[in-house]
């Protein structure tokens, strides 16, 4: 396996654009339908809810909980290679989406369902080499005693 290999990342598209900016300026927005007001991520060019094709990008707290995560001990890319075991999580963010995030290593062992997540931005290489920044999550230390970290919805 190649010792450089490089994280797989979806390429920037016209839809995606605003995302991608936004990350690179260490902010997370969700698309939002102008018409009823929906959440949607992944963005897509019509709303699900109200079949609205406007739309906007909306700033979102970067905060919510991991609905459900899947820890993985076999390097099925070339970038993983050495990198098992690695945990792949489904966050629900506070506003409603889910996004799909890799979390850091050291939450491997104590990633649980309905642990708090934030957003970080980690610095990687696109296909072509160029630098940005990519949106994930990691778990809220163990001992944060902020309200929204001590309650897990059933």
């Amino acid at each position: 396996m190649e010792a450089t290999a490089r994280r797989p990342l979806q390429p920037t598209r016209s839809l995606t654009e605003g995302f991608w900016a936004a990350a690179q300026a260490g902010r997370l927005v969700i698309q939002r339908c102008s018409t009823c007001s929906a959440y949607r991520h992944y963005p897509q060019p019509m709303c699900a809810q109200c079949h609205s094709t406007a739309w906007t990008w909306a700033e979102v707290s970067g905060q919510g909980r991991v609905y459900t995560f899947t820890t993985t001990y076999q390097p099925f890319h070339p970038f993983w290679s050495g990198r098992t075991p690695y945990t792949v999580a489904t966050i629900e963010s506070d506003e409603g989406v889910r996004m799909v995030t890799d979390l850091p290593a050291e939450d491997t062992d104590r990633v649980r369902i309905g642990s708090p997540v934030t957003v970080f931005f980690d610095e990687v290489q696109d296909l072509n080499g160029e630098s940005m920044m990519l949106p994930r999550f990691r778990l809220l230390p163990a001992d944060d005693t902020s309200p929204e970290s001590q309650t897990v919805d059933s």
